[in-house]
């Protein structure tokens, strides 16, 4: 039974479920933030991964991106996988700004992160959800 990583699912907000992956948004409004998790047991690598779900993460990011790049623009989108922290195989998809509190550096330990309001997630994950359609 897939379980998700205590730091994950305290540091986001569960948006919904694409073929392969949880689709989470990390609860920092400074950051259009999404995460994809694949509902995997024992996944900590990319390698981990058989190549059909190989495949398919691939394709549920290269649709986060759009997404991302579609509702909120930005001057960069970065995509990332670490895992120094949280071992749980898990794909950063981040919108940035030029005015974004940490640019032009890393995001990960700028700063604290500033929760969405209760209206301003509700915003969120519903144009997210329906620009995903889940």
């Amino acid at each position: 039974m897939f379980c998700l990583d205590s730091r994950l699912k305290n540091d986001t907000i569960n948006i919904g479920k694409l073929q392969l992956s949880r689709v989470l948004l990390m609860n920092d409004s400074r950051y259009p933030w999404i995460i994809l998790v694949p509902e995997l047991d024992n996944v900590y690598e990319w390698t981990d991964l058989y190549n059909e779900q190989q495949i398919t993460l691939h394709d549920e990011s290269l649709l986060i991106q759009k997404v991302l790049k579609d509702l909120y623009g930005g001057q960069s989108l970065n995509v990332g996988k670490l895992g120094n922290i949280v071992s749980q195989f898990h794909l950063h998809h981040i919108v940035r700004f030029e005015n974004d509190p940490a640019w032009p550096g890393p995001v990960w330990g700028h700063s604290s992160p500033v929760n969405y309001s209760p209206q301003e997630l509700e915003s969120r994950i519903s144009e997210i959800r329906q620009a995903i359609r889940i």
